[in-house]
């Protein structure tokens, strides 16, 4: 049996920078700056009229029917660009026929963006607005 020589420090940095690279992008698309993978994107007509409603009461400040809508969405599941905390707003759109808020929510950043999800956050898609 033959002795195999340890490969070169360089060429186990090559290694290790190629084996991050490939974890970094199968962390749901993320890269190494820490924005979320393409987020598509649906015109704001073709959401539930009960999102368009919610999307009028964001842009005029409310009332908001449901006591946490406002509330910091922490963005946990990294699904949405990497922000300061504090950035994102989530509010309820409200579901026909639920007995608790349901599912489905529009995230508001403070740069005026607004994100809808209808799975509780386990995907999003950017609203196009007119």
């Amino acid at each position: 049996m033959a002795c195999r020589r340890p490969p070169s420090s360089k060429a186990w940095r090559r290694f290790a920078a190629a084996l991050l690279s490939v974890s970094l992008l199968a962390c749901n698309g993320s890269v190494a700056d820490g924005t979320a993978g393409a987020i598509p994107e649906v015109a704001a007509s073709a959401l539930p009229a009960q999102a368009r409603e919610t999307i009028a009461l964001i842009r005029k400040g409310g009332p908001f029917p449901y006591r946490r809508d406002g509330i910091v969405f922490g963005n946990f599941e990294e699904k949405l660009p990497a922000r300061a905390r504090g950035y994102y707003r989530e509010y309820t759109v409200r579901t026909p026929g639920a007995k608790d808020r349901g599912a489905r929510r529009i995230v508001a950043g403070k740069g005026g963006e607004l994100y809808y999800t209808d799975d509780h956050y386990n995907s999003f898609r950017r609203i196009k607005e007119p």
